[in-house]
């Protein structure tokens, strides 16, 4: 959790979180408060929803605990003042404070989480934009916010720019920006634009070069068969050639662009192409204008298909453990892979 594992340790906070936690334990071990406040609910017109209990393996549920509480907080406190027992775990209104300015700043980050999380879709050309969204709006300073706000909204955005700040990092993240017609240019600096360029160049050199290198062994001579015996070949008489002949292959040798060139105006072809909608599926772009842009539809599939977290691979991850427990233990590794596979595409 980036709140308290990164910079944020304040006591104020540290308070409000250990109480929602507290808050939540009394009502999962107690059906009769359970009941109480089911009843509460109903009075009160709240959303008949139960209390989230924050699981260290799953991202967002301190968030969505939070969030809860506070929905719930006019019957949480009326039940729990209810009991002497309970009284101390009324949230007092500087805690609610807290809570409120936590999940401020949380809310953006779970959903933007949850949407570079997913597996349907291009989720790797997405970081660079919402780091710049972040930074200049969602997690920017505000007039109206506190103190304890703006404190966690700067240690957020401080801890997710060192993230990301690695070179490696932030030549992945570029390139796969840039390969996406919604984005293009618009999120890389102006000044690190042109070697962008250059690199693209040089890596579609190379990727075609490998292409080339692993196609090479399948390729086939094809050999002119042999007369057969007594039968004389046909001689084809050999053409004369003219004189414009030799101009003509001087100006097609003088003329062909280089390889690299052609990469280079098929770039400059790809940045000027017409701007592409926000929701427009960037696979699917690709895969139209494929014959328009053939060398750098290699690059595009080499940086689209990477996802921006490790969701997709955690979730096969708890697919295996679902399936091999301690009653399959005994599952040959090629039936395991087949039912992972199986449960996760149909």
């Amino acid at each position: 959790m980036i709140l308290t594992g990164h910079g944020m340790n304040d006591t104020r906070v540290t308070r409000a979180i250990s109480l929602c936690k507290r808050v939540v334990s009394c009502f999962s071990y107690s059906w009769k408060k359970r009941r109480h406040l089911a009843e509460v609910q109903i009075q009160l017109g709240l959303p008949s929803y139960k209390l989230i209990t924050e699981s260290a393996t799953r991202w967002g549920s301190r968030q969505q605990m939070i969030e809860r509480v506070l929905e719930q907080e006019g019957a949480l406190a009326k039940v729990l003042s209810s009991d002497i027992k309970t009284r101390h775990l009324v949230p007092t209104w500087q805690d609610l404070e807290v809570l409120e300015a936590v999940q401020k700043v949380l809310k953006p980050l779970q959903d933007f989480t949850d949407a570079l999380s997913g597996e349907e879709y291009v989720t790797l050309s997405y970081v660079k934009p919402v780091l710049h969204l972040f930074n200049e709006s969602l997690l920017a300073c505000e007039e109206g916010d506190s103190e304890l706000c703006k404190s966690i909204k700067t240690s957020i955005v401080e801890y997710l720019n060192s993230k990301y700040s690695e070179p490696a990092t932030t030549d992945l993240l570029e390139m796969a920006s840039f390969v996406d017609p919604r984005f293009r240019t618009t999120y890389i600096p102006s000044e690190k634009v042109d070697a962008l360029k250059h690199r693209a160049v040089l890596e579609v050199e190379t990727l075609l070069a490998d292409q080339s290198s692993c196609q090479q062994p399948y390729l086939r001579v094809p050999t002119v068969p042999e007369p057969a015996d007594g039968e004389a070949a046909a001689v084809a008489p050999k053409a004369k050639k003219t004189l414009a002949s030799f101009f003509k292959q001087r100006t097609a040798t003088t003329t062909a662009p280089t390889k690299r060139g052609a990469i280079e105006n098929e770039l400059s072809s790809y940045l000027q192409s017409a701007s592409v909608e926000s929701d427009t599926d960037p696979l699917k772009w690709w895969k139209d204008h494929e014959f328009v842009f053939p060398a750098l539809s290699h690059l595009a599939k080499k940086y689209l298909l990477v996802p921006a977290s490790s969701s997709p691979s955690e979730r096969v991850f708890s697919c295996s453990g679902n399936i091999v427990t301690c009653h399959r233990a005994s599952l040959k590794p090629d039936a395991v892979d087949r039912l992972v596979f199986l449960a996760q595409n149909l």
